[in-house]
């Protein structure tokens, strides 16, 4: 048996095994998706985002309370 005859006799010819499969790939898929345009996003924003450039406003208003 062939190697696509293999992965198709275990992931894709029962419905409940081809169902799971489909599953995790969506999730997986979506999990690196995510990443990769998270890192994207963050690489061309840094400093013009809140987490860059909170220190700055966070020590200025504790200075004003003092």
């Amino acid at each position: 048996m062939s190697i696509t005859g293999q992965l198709y006799s275990v992931l894709f010819k029962k419905n409940y095994a081809m169902l799971a499969t489909v599953f995790g790939a969506g999730f997986a898929f979506e999990m690196g998706f995510n990443t990769g345009m998270n890192k994207l996003w963050d690489h061309h924003n840094r400093g013009r985002q809140w987490k860059d450039i909170r220190h700055k406003y966070v020590e200025a208003a504790e200075e004003e309370d003092e």
